[in-house]
């Protein structure tokens, strides 16, 4: 019963190949990503972390960093093993660590999971991730404090009773180091490139490097794809750029030969 939304058009009432939502199933036209840019989570709300300590999200969203954020279900085999088993591989190739440039939370979206389970589930991918304990957290709650998260990021999702599954959104929301929403992520593909992007964007280029940003200036967010694409001015600056570094460098090549051919007539 899982269900994959791929692209922000479809969380905007369409379905696969333009077919309006309405003739879905209620529970699968339920199931969507409301895009609430620049909303405040509530970081005074409560949850269970993988220990089993009752922790709000402001005691977790500290620093200056941003925060990779998944809503999940730990039971669940199809679309959340998918795309978390994605999050996994992006973070594979990613040069930065979970901790140091930025976090990762994970909520199950359901109120009947419990912190051993997490606890099971963040064991699990640590071990395939294999980059030490770092800062990810998998948490699981009460219905009242998972349905305000949920509604704040707009990730809409349906319970089937007659399966006892949810249908859901595949989607990764990014959140600024003050826990407000900044950017989306759709799919089951999750490129390092993307992450990085996302996650330096959130931080308000809080973190990355000086190239890293300017790198990302040549990309321009495609809402209709979900990622990130290179736009033309991007490309001609940055082309620009390194022409002025070549030609600077070039200038002092040629500049460091003068004085030497100066040098060695002055010898002789």
């Amino acid at each position: 019963m899982s269900l994959m939304f791929a692209a922000p058009a479809l969380a905007e009432g369409l379905a696969p190949g333009g077919r309006p939502a309405s003739d879905m199933p209620e529970e699968m036209a339920a199931v969507a990503v409301d895009e609430h840019l620049d909303a405040q989570v509530d970081l005074s709300l409560r949850f269970n972390s993988h220990t089993g300590e009752s922790v709000t999200l402001e005691s977790l969203l500290t620093g200056d960093i941003p925060t990779l954020l998944t809503l999940n279900y730990y039971t669940c085999e199809t679309l959340c093993s998918l795309q978390l088993n994605a999050v996994l591989e992006g973070l594979k190739a990613l040069d930065w660590v979970a901790g140091e440039q930025f976090r990762i939370v994970t909520v199950s979206i359901d109120p009947n999971e419990d912190p051993e389970l997490a606890r099971t589930k963040r064991a699990s991918y640590l071990e395939a991730l294999d980059k030490g304990d770092v800062e990810w957290h998998f948490l699981t709650g009460d219905q009242a404090a998972i349905t305000s998260l949920a509604e704040t990021v707009g990730f809409r999702y349906s319970y089937d009773e007659a399966t006892g599954q949810f249908a859901h959104p595949a989607v990764v929301s990014f959140l600024s180091p003050e826990g407000r929403v900044a950017r989306y992520i759709y799919g089951v593909v999750y490129g390092a490139r993307d992450l990085k992007f996302a996650l330096i964007e959130s931080a308000a280029g809080r973190v990355g490097s000086p190239a890293e940003k300017l790198i990302l200036s040549c990309f321009r967010y495609d809402e209709s794809l979900g990622k990130y694409t290179p736009f033309a001015f991007g490309v001609m600056r940055l082309g620009g750029v390194f022409t002025m570094f070549a030609m600077g460098l070039l200038g002092i090549v040629l500049w460091r030969r003068e004085l030497s051919g100066h040098d060695d007539g002055s010898e002789s």
